[in-house]
């Protein structure tokens, strides 16, 4: 039998279809040194309230990142189904090993669930959870909010972003929803790789995707979390899925043009020339990075290839080679 027709072997414990609130997990086996027959055990829960449409909420697909989860446990544990027209699925906790751990990738397999898509029944405990939300989830969904931020090597503007897409009308209404979250900074966004990733997975799914860097430095602020919890409401609003008005503050549109990426091409210590959401012009030195190795050796000199102002930063202090440093946005009218 094919891998991918096999059946996932995760159970939920809750009914997708059930009106009303339910609090369960997604319950995958395994089997380890001290659980034989043990399971990982993922919170969800499923808010319904007669038809209409339905949003998949989630956080900490890199177990580091957590404006997410502050944000959709306490979700979770407020939403009222008498507002709600449709349906809400909260998965707080993508990759649960990975956020138990404080680590962006899961400390059981090294699994980066954002790059294991579509995922294998049979594969490891990462790719089974990307197959449960590439089979399961995903074709459930008409609105997908992913929240991301730094987690322990970045820092981030706050932003909401969504992709450029081939299809006008899907990239048109995940930018509407990228207006509506209200973040700070609203961004066109561009990936280094999008090979693998639960983006492209609900992208060409045809759902409307959104997703967030909203700080990082493995931590969380009280301003970060306001954002979260204020976005992901007023995009529920925005969906009609929410009772309420859509709560409205400013934002700025960035794009990230071909060239926004800077990379160190040595090993050292990162010193970071330029704050975030400072402007740069092309050429302009916004990094340098020290050799540690010895004294007397001159910095090496990250220069942007654009203008811009800085939007996001390598975070702390000592980076490698081929580590992403800084990444340039362009204010767009």
């Amino acid at each position: 039998m094919a891998h991918e027709t096999r059946p996932s072997p995760i159970a939920p414990s809750v009914d997708f279809d059930r009106d009303g609130i339910q609090h369960g997990h997604l319950r995958l086996p395994h089997s380890r040194d001290d659980s034989a027959w043990g399971s990982v055990m993922i919170p969800i829960c499923v808010v319904k309230n007669g038809a209409g449409p339905t949003a998949l909420l989630t956080g900490a697909n890199h177990g580091d990142e957590y404006e997410g989860p502050l944000a959709l446990f306490d979700l979770a544990r407020r939403l009222d189904p008498k507002h709600v027209s449709g349906t809400v699925i909260i998965v707080p906790a993508m990759n649960y090993p990975a956020f138990r751990a404080g680590t962006r990738t899961s400390p059981i397999d090294k699994g980066n669930l954002n790059r294991a898509f579509p995922g294998r029944p049979d594969g490891t405990v990462t790719q089974k959870i990307a197959d449960y939300f590439q089979r399961e989830l995903l074709p459930r969904a008409d609105l997908v909010l992913d929240f991301h931020s730094g987690g322990r090597t970045l820092d981030f503007l706050p932003w909401c972003a969504a992709h450029v897409l081939p299809d006008k009308a899907q990239e048109k209404a995940s930018f509407d929803a990228v207006e509506a979250f209200a973040a700070p900074w609203s961004v066109k966004m561009l990936e280094i790789d999008t090979v693998g990733m639960y983006d492209t997975a609900a992208e060409e799914m045809g759902k409307i995707f959104v997703t967030t860097e909203l700080g990082g430095g493995g931590t969380s602020t009280a301003a970060s979390v306001r954002i979260a919890r204020r976005g992901v409401a007023n995009v529920l609003r925005h969906a009609g899925i929410l009772a309420g008005e859509i709560e409205k503050a400013e934002t700025t549109w960035l794009d990230m043009p071909d060239g926004c990426f800077c990379f160190a091409e040595t090993d050292g210590l990162i010193e970071t020339m330029v704050d975030l959401g400072e402007p740069v012009v092309a050429g302009q030195v916004v990094a340098r990075i020290h050799p540690v190795g010895g004294t007397g050796f001159a910095p090496q000199e990250i220069r942007s290839g654009l203008s811009g102002l800085l939007a996001a930063r390598h975070f702390p202090g000592l980076v490698q080679a081929g580590d992403c440093v800084s990444v340039m946005a362009v204010r767009l009218d």
